[in-house]
């Protein structure tokens, strides 16, 4: 080729000066598929000759699908009969418990299903042309027609045993969801707004449970404590109390119940005109759960007299009723009115008029 006949062919702005395309460079559209695409003679299945064997897999299908509506049963029924604390061969009995039932019925009807494709649904090759992104109505309508007459091979129509069965099994799935969700926390309540704070419970250490008397602490000091009937304790006669909480139900009644008590100088207080009598000698309690999000506070300044949020710096006026001086928290600590008992013991006089802990969506500021 001479450079002037390239320069000339390079100076041609239209396509169509180019001529037609040549044939080779047109992809070709078979009206008919290639007669043997390499496949394999054709065998039926043993279920598409003997009827008996048919009727067994279908048996089979079906059992398999009602096994799995009796597993999500039954896992709703151990959710709520089998103990969180219960230990079966070193593993939580209750975990070890919904885990298998909802496995196993995941595992029924995904064998099941593939069973189904395997022994029953219609077995025999398809050709499918491929076509434009857009479809035409004819092919619209085409692909229905293949729907339909899929739904008529598979036999979801005709085989109602199989079909009900999975349908069945299908609409129990929803048990365990709603279970699971439900399990997620407590709804908003009494379950959140309530400790075992009552009046006349003991305000005790929270590692030693001992009692606390008021002259027991020096000013400027901040012990952290929890009710008393959290530990063993002496009854109104003398005898031996034992705690009524263990296991997970002490864990979340602690995480809600735990407080810190302080004492400072009377003249250092500023009480809200109804919690003037909260306090014994200086000495006053809130809750130990900060207002933001939740984190346990301790961080105590004596010169101060604020405390602090180790998580994100909030900082509370404890001799100003626990008001927020700083950081992300919208209300201040509530406070546990406080007295004496006859022994001379610290103890509640009510549980907390406000909730503890973290704010949420029906939770207005305090």
């Amino acid at each position: 080729m001479s450079d002037n006949s390239a320069h000339e062919r390079a100076g041609k702005d239209n396509p169509e000066d180019y001529g037609e395309p040549h044939d080779s460079l047109v992809p070709a559209h078979p009206a008919e598929p290639i007669a043997d695409p390499g496949l394999p003679e054709h065998e039926p299945r043993p279920t598409d000759i003997d009827e008996a064997m048919e009727r067994r897999a279908e048996r089979q299908v079906a059992g398999m699908f009602v096994g799995a509506s009796l597993l999500l049963v039954l896992f709703v029924v151990v959710f709520f009969a089998v103990d969180d604390d219960a230990v079966f061969m070193g593993m939580g009995a209750h975990n070890l418990a919904i885990g298998l039932t909802f496995g196993l019925a995941m595992l029924l009807i995904g064998v099941g299903a593939i069973q189904w494709a395997k022994k029953l649904m219609s077995d025999h090759e398809i050709v499918e042309y491929r076509h434009s992104a857009e479809s035409s109505q004819a092919d619209r309508e085409e692909t229905l027609a293949a729907v339909s007459a899929g739904a008529e091979e598979s036999g979801f129509g005709r085989r109602t045993l199989v079909r009900n069965s999975l349908l069945g099994s299908l609409a129990l799935l929803g048990l365990p969801a709603v279970v699971l969700l439900r399990d997620l926390g407590p709804l908003p309540g009494n379950v959140l707004e309530r400790t075992v704070w009552r009046r006349g419970v003991r305000v005790v250490e929270d590692v030693s449970g001992e009692p606390i008397r008021p002259s027991d602490m020096q000013v400027g000091e901040l012990i952290n404590a929890e009710p008393g009937v959290f530990f063993e304790h002496e009854g109104p006669n003398g005898e031996i109390v034992p705690s009524q909480y263990e296991g997970a139900k002490l864990n979340n009644a602690k995480a809600k119940a735990a407080v810190i008590v302080v004492r400072m100088h009377p003249d250092d207080i500023t009480p809200l005109p109804y919690r003037e009598n909260w306090g014994i000698e200086g000495i006053l309690c809130y809750s130990k759960i900060c207002t933001h999000l939740g984190c346990p506070i301790s961080l105590w300044e004596q010169q101060t007299q604020n405390v602090l949020c180790p998580c994100h710096q909030s900082t509370f006026a404890l001799a100003d009723n626990g008001k927020v001086l700083f950081g992300p928290a919208s209300r201040s600590l509530p406070q546990l009115p406080l007295g004496v008992d006859e022994e001379g013991y610290l103890i509640a006089m009510s549980d907390f008029l406000e909730p503890v802990g973290p704010s949420y969506w029906e939770r207005g500021e305090a």
